[in-house]
């Protein structure tokens, strides 16, 4: 059997045993690793294993993982997403739509700090659902745009996914960073014109909250001012080349965990922070060695480099081959998470992108679009039925909700998802224009 042929039926094999409900990692992990064997046999394989782990950890830049999860989880403990809430609410709570629509903007601003979709999605969904309750806002248009908010996680820098897409692909994580500032600001743009034209069409669904006083309002901005100094001198550190991203997160971390402090988190809650940042950064982590070994394996079977060959010789228009590739991502959506998505795709991916022509884009500028873009499509998979991760977790903490009315109410938001992929694969400059200007 030749390696392209191996390589087909050991992948077949990885998706059957996630489809049995099998941990990426341990997928991934066994897939590789079988692979490797039969192509190798064991003695290469041990080799190779007795300084993957090392080769993998031992890489500098991975350090900004813990310390982002770490910052994210001060930011949970010191009720850093509640005061965002109150203030986004003080502001524009009092429009038709508007206490969605501060939950948009509360997402936004934890995610700026946390960089996880899911742990945005979770904790604002707790902040967020039971004064959506109080207002009789409708199940779907709750639901939905707490379920939709809560990717801004990831879009929102700093990003967890992008520091890994930068590390695989060997890019400068500063400058992805930067180049998912302005889709990820259209994001929430769009979410918010999403809620503005539902409620328009179906006026009941957002109710308007009473206007919050000037006082009410003084009070909620010097709540927040803290996270906004912070992050601006975590992003405008990195983007102003006075931090590298290693160092940014360490100056976040140790700025939030003395907010976290002061606002009165005690040694228990330091623990339990640590703990989650531990357990988190584990998960990750073990996702990453498992994806080296399948990586190796898929390198020996040439497969990827046969792959991209094939479609640039094929004659098949690079945007059809782009949108092809978006359709797998929303379905693989369904069933992984964000981060497996891109483990498990890039590699084989990434060589068939910078193989065929865009834009006329250059090497550094190509790798860089295509990052934001595999980064918006993976989100909007937490959100695409029948199994978007998102959905259930908002879902989970709004108990007597049909799974179904939620899935209806992602729908505005989804809309707009496509509409802004779009955009960006039409227009490049939209993720690449302020690259450009702040690497001058």
């Amino acid at each position: 059997m030749s390696g392209t042929a191996t390589g087909v039926a050991f992948l077949s094999a990885l998706f059957a045993l996630l489809a049995l409900r099998v941990p990426i990692a341990v997928a991934m992990f066994a897939t590789g690793a079988a692979g490797y064997v039969t192509l190798a046999g064991w003695e290469p394989l041990a080799n190779y294993l007795k300084t993957a782990a090392y080769g993998r950890y031992s890489v500098y830049d991975l350090t900004v993982v813990p310390l982002f999860l770490l910052m994210g989880h001060f930011a949970s403990g010191s009720g850093l997403s509640r005061s965002l809430f109150r203030a986004a609410g003080a502001f524009i709570g009092h429009h038709r739509g508007g206490v969605a629509m501060a939950a948009v903007g509360a997402c936004a601003g934890f995610g700026a700090i946390c960089g996880s979709s899911l742990a945005t999605a979770a904790t604002m969904g707790q902040v967020a659902l039971p004064e959506l309750r109080r207002l009789n806002y409708s199940p779907a248009l709750a639901t939905g745009t707490l379920a939709a908010g809560g990717t801004l996680g990831v879009l929102i820098p700093p990003s967890i996914v992008l520091v890994i897409y930068a590390i695989l692909t060997e890019q400068n994580i500063a400058r992805l960073f930067i180049a998912a500032f302005v889709p990820g600001s259209i994001a929430a743009a769009g979410y918010i014109a999403a809620i503005a034209i539902y409620v328009r069409l179906f006026p009941g669904a957002g109710p308007a909250a009473p206007r919050a006083p000037t006082a009410e309002r003084l009070r909620a901005l010097l709540d927040v001012w803290p996270v906004v100094l912070i992050f601006v001198v975590v992003i405008g550190g990195i983007y102003g080349g006075i931090f590298t991203p290693t160092e940014a997160a360490a100056v976040g971390t140790l700025a939030m965990g003395l907010l976290a402090a002061a606002r009165g988190m005690r040694l228990t809650g330091l623990a339990q922070c640590i703990y989650g940042a531990a357990e988190a950064t584990g998960m990750i982590f073990l996702i990453l060695l498992g994806a080296d070994v399948l990586n190796v394996f898929l390198a020996l079977t040439q497969m990827p480099a046969e792959l991209a060959h094939w479609i640039g010789a094929s004659g098949l228009p690079p945007m059809m081959v782009l949108a092809s590739m978006i359709a797998l991502y929303i379905a693989l959506g369904c069933v992984m998470d964000s981060l497996s998505m891109i483990l498990l795709t890039v590699p084989i991916f990434f060589p068939i992108v910078m193989g065929l022509d865009y834009w006329g884009l250059g090497a550094t500028d190509k790798a860089i679009w295509f990052g934001i873009i595999a980064l918006m499509v993976v989100e909007i998979g937490l959100i695409t039925p029948p199994v978007g991760m998102n959905v259930y977790i908002i879902n989970s903490l709004a108990r007597g909700v049909p799974m179904a009315v939620t899935f209806r109410g992602v729908v505005p938001f989804l809309v707009s998802d496509a509409l802004r992929v779009v955009l960006v694969v039409s227009f490049p400059t939209l993720s690449l224009a302020l690259v450009h200007v702040l690497s001058r």
